[in-house]
């Protein structure tokens, strides 16, 4: 009932979903609030609502922190494998996400094994907060749900309470934010270091190093290039529910300088401090 009665504003789009990489033809939006999960698909790199499911919750809500304490984890996920042949327990099969991932680990946040996954035969469908921290559809819906997962690329973005904009708000948070991210590769191919390294937080941490380390690293670098070239390309970026407000942008980066070149899949978490949006962490993850 609460699906009707509480539905998104019609024709609204999810502040979260900002930008769908090329190779993502679908993305999954879990809103922990409503006990309800969202399927986009991509229409040239915006999300198109696609149809949505009731689920079910951990038992003791959500913000996982530690193996064992029942809760579903907040954040941004990709589905990572396709179960099948479990016990009856999970129904016709399972899809597990990867959490922990980079950022969770980064807060010390411990677990494993969190999936999308169905219900036992004898039980159409569990209350809503009713599992160890899983996300639990019908086995019907998660059946329907297969049809848009490609493994290794469909995103879960788990957040607790959804952010519904108006097409112009959200077209209007979408260019803010690409302009700032590409004022970061522009500033970083200029060769201007500290342009560069006023786009990251004083908060940063990156390799192992805090900020005055990794800045000193780059000033060192930077001064022993005459030219940089920056390719993006596949580009994602999805709204991390943490704080006053951050995303996370998941690209493939092509560096070229005179020195040195190389291609690399790099995720940033970007943080708005100071009315401006700056990098709080990233990382290589292939």
């Amino acid at each position: 009932l609460q699906r009707y009665l509480d539905a998104p504003p019609r024709d609204s789009l999810p502040l979260p979903m900002l930008k769908l990489a090329p190779t993502q033809a679908h993305a999954v939006l879990v809103d922990t609030a409503r006990s309800r999960l969202f399927v986009f698909a991509n229409r040239d790199g915006e999300p198109r609502y696609v149809t949505d499911f009731y689920v079910s919750l951990g038992k003791n809500g959500v913000e996982k922190r530690r193996e064992g304490d029942q809760k579903t984890p907040i954040g941004v996920y990709t589905i990572v494998a396709a179960k099948q042949k479990l016990p009856e327990f999970y129904g016709p099969g399972a899809f597990p996400i990867s959490y922990p991932n980079e950022w969770d680990r980064l807060h010390g946040r411990k677990g494993h094994g969190i999936w999308l996954h169905g219900t036992p035969p004898e039980t159409y469908s569990r209350p809503p907060r009713a599992t160890d921290g899983c996300v639990a559809l019908t086995n019907d819906d998660l059946q329907r749900l297969a049809r848009y997962v490609d493994v290794g690329r469909t995103p879960v973005v788990i957040s607790e309470g959804i952010e519904w904009a108006a097409p112009e708000r959200w077209q209007e948070s979408r260019r803010e934010f690409l302009a700032t991210f590409e004022q970061w590769r522009a500033d970083w191919e200029s060769r201007d270091v500290e342009r560069y390294l006023a786009h990251y937080s004083p908060d940063f941490r990156a390799e192992g190093k805090d900020f005055a380390a990794w800045k000193a690293r780059k000033r060192k670098v930077g001064a022993g290039k005459s030219w940089i070239k920056v390719g993006i390309s596949d580009l994602s970026v999805f709204g991390q529910p943490e704080g006053e407000g951050m995303f996370v942008a998941t690209f493939t980066q092509d560096y070229r300088s005179s020195n040195l070149s190389n291609r690399t899949v790099k995720r940033q978490y970007w943080a708005r401090e100071g009315g401006r949006w700056r990098v709080v962490f990233e990382t290589v993850i292939s």
